[in-house]
C-alpha cells in the first residue's frame, strides 16, 4: 500500500491493519522457512508496510502533521 492510503485511515483502522500485517509477516516467514514462498520480495514489502503504519501512528501520537509541499 502507499503511504497516502495509510494516512487516510483513522487510528483504529491503522491498529487493525498493523495487526493484520504482523500476522501476514508471520505467515510469510513460515512459508519462507519451509521453502513454499514463491516471491521473497513480499517479505520486504510487508516489513515496509508495517514500518509505514508504525510511523503514521507515532506521528499522530506526537501530533505531527505532514505539511503539503507547495
Amino acid at each position: 500500500m502507499k503511504a497516502k492510503q495509510f494516512h487516510e485511515m483513522n487510528t483504529e483502522e491503522l491498529k487493525a491493519k498493523l495487526k493484520e500485517l504482523k500476522q501476514e509477516l508471520f505467515n510469510l516467514r513460515f512459508q519462507h522457512a519451509t521453502g513454499q514462498l514463491s516471491n521473497p520480495m513480499t517479505l520486504n514489502i510487508c516489513k515496509k508496510d508495517i514500518a509505514r503504519v508504525l510511523t503514521i501512528l507515532k506521528e499522530r501520537e506526537l501530533n505531527i502533521e505532514k505539511r503539503a509541499k507547495a
